[in-house]
């Protein structure tokens, strides 16, 4: 239904929304949300040039939420990093179908509306009030702490 850059996108804004108050890094959201970090970078990014998210620069950088939770859409997140594609003209570009959509694009076409509405509908705040688990950020040091039991 979604993309995987699409959910990964969503992990990391439910992360912020969750633990909103101060910015965190790619790292730490990497590490609790477990998306790449090289692939979530390339993703905040996205979300940055949208307005999404704020990034801060320097020691106590990172990237927080730029809206309230409340006003921000699942969709809006999607579109963000992996729009959601309509499907406007037959691809097949058949010319009995120039003025409309076949029987099975525009089939297709209304799931994906379907989706669409869906995800206008729900916010991140939607999400973060039914939430199965909280995860809350790794510090730095009980990371190093993990990762020198492990060795």
């Amino acid at each position: 239904m979604i993309s995987q850059t699409a959910e990964y996108a969503l992990r990391a804004i439910v992360f912020l929304a969750e633990n909103a108050g101060k910015p965190y890094t790619i790292q730490q959201i990497a590490r609790t949300t477990q998306v790449p970090a090289g692939y979530l970078a390339k993703i905040m990014q996205g979300l940055a040039r949208d307005g999404l998210v704020l990034s801060q620069r320097g020691l106590r950088g990172g990237f927080c939420l730029a809206r309230s939770p409340a006003d921000l859409t699942v969709y809006e997140v999607v579109q963000a990093v992996d729009p959601i594609r309509r499907i406007t003209r037959c691809p097949l570009n058949d010319p009995a179908h120039k003025n409309a959509l076949c029987a099975l694009h525009r089939c297709l076409d209304e799931a994906a509306a379907t989706i669409e509405e869906s995800l206008r509908k729900a916010t991140v705040a939607d999400m973060i009030s039914r939430p199965i688990f909280q995860r809350k950020p790794e510090s730095d040091d009980s990371a190093a702490a993990s990762a020198a039991a492990h060795t």
